[in-house]
């Protein structure tokens, strides 16, 4: 039986969950997860040395946030992205259907190596800018930027900043990780290629005049290509730390000094841009949740959590990682999935340590990782695609989205599930 004081505080933490899904009066998620934080500080449900112990903590993690964006924002600031889609666009030959699998090509190149946000923010302008000024139709190309965003978000490490939340708390090297992920993540991605190309083969049967598409222009040629050789030395040192299971963040933040200081040298910085490409208001999310969770963990609600999601699950290691992957995954819609793979971190830390727990962190990624091709609130890659389009005028529907995304997710997640047991 919960005292007075444990409700109070389990209240509070599912009033600011509540908040944070439904956005009331446009309440931002920062805003919403720091007062929540707050209420638990006053509270003295952390008390504000531990609070502080826990952000020390995350170190990783901020820097790795502040270090990718600040990558993917001189990688446009280059051209990259731009030559990217120019490139597919001539590859094509006039094919919608051959434009389509380029850009599911390139959005998964991008994710890999840049993570989902990048491909969100940064090649949904470029692939609207290029489709409607080939005339061909634009919402499924649009679809295949978000989608693959998060249906490739778990090839690599870097490929999803949950993956690095939740394995800079469990640990866990390129090579593990790989085992348990790489076939689920390769399926996933030729399934959602495939059903979507059937879905829109309508809209496929287009075809545009490559003389039609938009003349290629770089800032400066030398900061092109030293910025593309500086992104192929930092994919290598991503792929080389996760091996070496080494801070990510430091290659991210080396990364982005090493491209910044050849914007400097090619006179190609542009700093307003740069700041505001960077979603500073991230941080302050993901501080509250970090101070949030670690609440309801002094309350021992997460101990209670994880034994009933262990006895819902019983002797069953199957039944135990589709309940995992399915659960990470419909949180990841309810409450966003940053703040719910913390809840499944907290959890997963109390149930011990065996082959199981240690697959069930690898469900847990792949339920928050592919989750929000569900519903149009689960991740910030999705919610940031979805702001993308309304400033260009166009609407996408909660229930429009959820018809899409329910006819792959749930196939991928016990596919993914089946291909994680069978690592055990």
């Amino acid at each position: 039986m919960m005292n007075l004081y444990t409700i109070i505080g389990a209240l509070i933490f599912l009033v600011t969950l509540a908040v944070i899904m439904m956005r009331p009066y446009s309440i931002s998620e920062a805003l919403a997860s720091s007062v929540g934080a707050v209420l638990m500080l006053l509270g003295g449900y952390v008390h504000p040395g531990e609070a502080v112990s826990v952000l020390l903590h995350e170190w990783n993690v901020y820097g790795f946030f502040l270090g990718l964006m600040a990558i993917s924002a001189l990688a446009d600031q280059a051209g990259i992205f731009e030559m990217l889609a120019y490139r597919a666009g001539r590859w094509a030959r006039g094919s919608a259907l051959r434009l389509y699998l380029a850009v599911f090509v390139v959005g998964t190149g991008i994710t890999a190596f840049l993570s989902n946000d990048a491909t969100a923010l940064i090649l949904t302008p470029v692939v609207y800018s290029l489709v409607t000024r080939l005339r061909l139709p634009v919402m499924p190309f649009m679809f295949a930027c978000t989608f693959i965003a998060d249906t490739a978000s778990f090839l690599l490490p870097v490929s999803n900043p949950i993956n690095i939340l939740i394995l800079n708390a469990f640990g866990g090297g390129l090579p593990t990780f790989l085992g348990y992920l790489l076939l689920p993540g390769l399926f996933c991605i030729g399934l959602n290629i495939a059903l979507f190309v059937w879905l829109f083969r309508s809209d496929m049967k287009f075809n545009y005049s490559p003389a039609d598409l938009p003349e290629l222009k770089l800032p400066r040629r030398q900061f092109f290509y030293f910025t593309a050789t500086a992104l192929v030395l930092i994919a290598v040192a991503y792929i080389t730390a996760s091996a070496m299971q080494l801070p990510l963040s430091i290659v991210a933040l080396c990364g982005s000094g090493l491209l910044m200081a050849g914007a400097i040298r090619y006179r190609c910085l542009n700093v307003g841009r740069l700041t505001g490409e960077i979603t500073w208001s991230l941080f302050a999310f993901i501080t509250g949740m970090f101070i949030l969770v670690r609440a309801v963990e002094n309350l021992g609600l997460m101990a209670a959590f994880g034994r009933l999601l262990l006895n819902l699950a019983g002797d069953s290691p199957l039944k135990t990682l589709l309940l995992t992957a399915g659960g990470a995954a419909l949180g990841a819609n309810l409450i966003n999935n940053v703040p719910m793979a913390l809840v499944m971190v907290s959890v997963l830390k109390t149930a011990g340590t065996s082959p199981v727990i240690e697959a069930m962190v690898y469900a847990t990624i792949l339920g928050a990782d592919l989750g929000p091709n569900l519903t149009t609130v689960g991740s910030l890659a999705t919610m940031l695609w979805l702001l993308i389009l309304r400033r260009k005028g166009l609407e996408i529907s909660t229930l429009k989205y959820f018809q899409l995304g329910v006819t792959v997710v749930p196939i991928m997640i016990v596919v993914g599930s089946l291909f994680i047991w069978l690592r055990l």
